[in-house]
């Protein structure tokens, strides 16, 4: 096993990512890397600017953005208290595309993420796909399995 020295987590469920976390954490700890968690925030509407008609809907997508930013700080909070340093990543865009750049310009070694059971229709309404994501790896990946009766948000 090649030894790991930029280390990015996946946190695409902020409720059930703990333990994808977690790993993260001791793998970085064991190699002596970098720790960097993600969170991609895909926005249905796309790049352009908001309409008129859709102002209560930008105003609620830029409240998400601000609570998945304080969630993410909240989990990584006790392993920042106790001195590893983590880089926290929230990326707005399509999810696949953005964790696979964040790799690109990391320089990630290793990709850490939950191996949650997906349908279609996940796939057709937060656009996540673990599928494409391992098919189009650049670097090694660790896929974590869920807790029993984690339920995915």
């Amino acid at each position: 096993m090649s030894e790991y020295k930029r280390i990015l987590v996946v946190a695409r469920m902020i409720q059930t990512c703990r333990k994808a976390i977690h790993y993260g954490v001791s793998l970085a700890q064991k190699y002596e890397a970098e720790l960097f968690v993600i969170h991609s925030i895909y926005n249905p509407f796309g790049p352009k600017e908001w309409g008129f008609n859709t102002r209560e809907l930008a105003d609620e997508y830029k409240k998400s953005i601000l609570e998945t930013k304080q969630k993410l700080a909240g989990l990584v909070g006790a392993e920042r208290a106790q001195g590893m340093p983590i880089k926290v990543l929230v990326r707005e865009g399509e999810p696949t595309a953005e964790i696979l750049k964040t790799i690109e310009q990391e320089n990630i070694d290793l990709l850490v993420m939950l191996a949650h059971e997906e349908g279609r229709v996940e796939d057709l309404f937060f656009n996540r796909s673990n599928d494409e994501l391992v098919r189009r790896m650049p670097c090694s990946i660790m896929l974590v399995k869920k807790e029993p009766g984690a339920v995915l948000e």
